[in-house]
């Protein structure tokens, strides 16, 4: 039995040092991975750094082979051009499949080998591309790059109607032949204005990444000590963060137990013992009850699913919260069934309000699938003043005043009390009433 305990404490012992040290351990690992991450990153701007150097050496020769092209006619010369253009021409290949959506990887991949850079380099070029291509300098880079993308068309269109030309024999025309030199040399003054300056952003930008990851070193060591502080705090502060999460599972439960779970609105539960408090002090002044049922809440659910349905009743659930006053409680009761309960309100702002509720309904057109459903309510209102009222009674007048909306034709508000007396407003009236 001893044997037991003592091997018990030790297995609890070694789970609590592993505890005291993983945040530690987690420090450590991830500047670890920010070193990887690091290196990553340099190794793939340095790259480029090599793959900028052949690009534009062979934009170079592929104006320097043309050039001789010119003047001699020598096929080799013309073929030594071809294969130092389809250097860039790869390159350029490679970053238009990587600023397509979705990217194209493979594409990428070979337009990256057709432009002279290593094998082991291209995985690289690809990943800073595509996850790093809005940083400001790749950014900047990479506009200079995608500058170059006309020069080398009209370098590839020239070549060709040199080609053409020279097919009928050397060209005689000095002047011809001056005008079409000026022209590669102006391309390639262009070419290498382009590629020094995107060496020039790879360059401030490694230095920029170089220093950004110093500093991001730097901090990790400032958190390793932090963490000394922290962890001791922690360990004081365990308890409180303990109850203070009970606590919000505890009101997290509450507000599942007093709320529906499809709208958010509060449930029948809820809403009866806010009405049971409001009638302990009617009093103070009228409350106004107001029962209300969709009319057309059954064909939605038939003809679209249940899903639509759902729809429906979280949009009319935001739809009757709309310029209620802070005390005022919006529910819904179950299935298409909503209530309102207005506390201080008189029966003349209670009847208007639904009105206007009702006339919002009716305004309101529920789309789902292509179609359109007009969407009405029969709505029940309970004035209620007499604070000998009890819950029972005041629910069945409200709820007898709004199946009387339903057999009077929907769409309507019906007022009753809990005496005898009866009043019915119907849309017509209301606008009469109004006017």
């Amino acid at each position: 039995m001893f044997r037991r305990t003592a091997t018990a404490t030790k297995g609890s012992n070694f789970l609590h040092v592993i505890k005291l040290v993983s945040p530690f351990v987690a420090v450590v690992v991830l500047q670890a991975a920010i070193a990887g991450f690091s290196l990553d990153v340099m190794s793939s701007v340095r790259a480029y750094v090599a793959g900028e150097a052949m690009w534009s050496r062979s934009q170079k020769n592929a104006v320097y082979f043309l050039n001789l092209y010119l003047r001699s006619g020598e096929a080799s010369q013309f073929v030594q051009y071809q294969a130092s253009l389809a250097v860039p021409i790869g390159d350029e290949f490679a970053r238009w499949a990587l600023e397509r959506d979705p990217v194209d990887v493979e594409t990428a991949r070979i337009g990256f080998l057709q432009g002279g850079n290593h094998p082991d380099d291209v995985p690289g070029l690809i990943w800073l591309f595509r996850y790093f291509s809005r940083v400001s300098f790749l950014q900047e880079a990479i506009r200079e790059w995608a500058a170059t993308d006309p020069m080398l068309l009209e370098l590839s269109v020239f070549g060709e109607v040199i080609r053409s030309e020279l097919r009928n024999g050397p060209i005689e025309d000095s002047r011809r032949l001056s005008f079409l030199s000026s022209r590669l040399s102006d391309l390639n003054s262009q070419f290498t204005g382009h590629a020094n300056r995107f060496s020039t952003v790879l360059g401030e930008g490694s230095r920029a990444i170089k220093t950004t990851l110093t500093c991001v070193n730097i901090a990790t060591a400032a958190t390793l000590i932090l963490l000394l502080i922290l962890h001791t705090r922690r360990l004081v502060s365990q308890r409180q963060a303990f109850e203070d999460a009970l606590h919000a599972e505890k009101e997290r439960l509450a507000w599942q137990a007093s709320h529906d779970w499809l709208t958010g609105l509060a449930n029948r539960r809820a809403f009866e013992a806010r009405l049971q408090g409001e009638l302990d002090h009617a009093r103070k002044g009228s409350l106004g009850l107001i029962l209300l049922d969709l009319d057309q809440f059954k064909s939605v659910n038939d003809s679209c699913g249940h899903l639509a349905g759902d729809r429906l009743l979280c949009q009319v659930s935001r739809l009757l919260q709309q310029d209620r006053r802070p005390h005022d409680l919006v529910a819904r009761l179950g299935g298409d069934e909503f209530g309102l309960i207005l506390p201080q309100c008189s029966a003349f702002d209670a009847v208007d309000i639904a009105e206007r509720l009702r006339k919002s309904l009716e305004l309101f057109s529920f789309a789902w699938d292509d179609r359109c459903f007009a969407v009405t309510a029969s709505i029940g209102v309970a004035c209620i003043a007499d604070g000998n009222t009890t819950l029972e009674q005041a629910m069945r007048t409200a709820d007898a005043a709004c199946y009387r909306a339903k057999e009077n034709g929907r769409n309507r508000v019906q007022v009753d009390s809990p005496g005898p007396d009866i009043m019915l407003v119907t849309p017509r009236q209301r606008e009469a009433a109004q006017a």
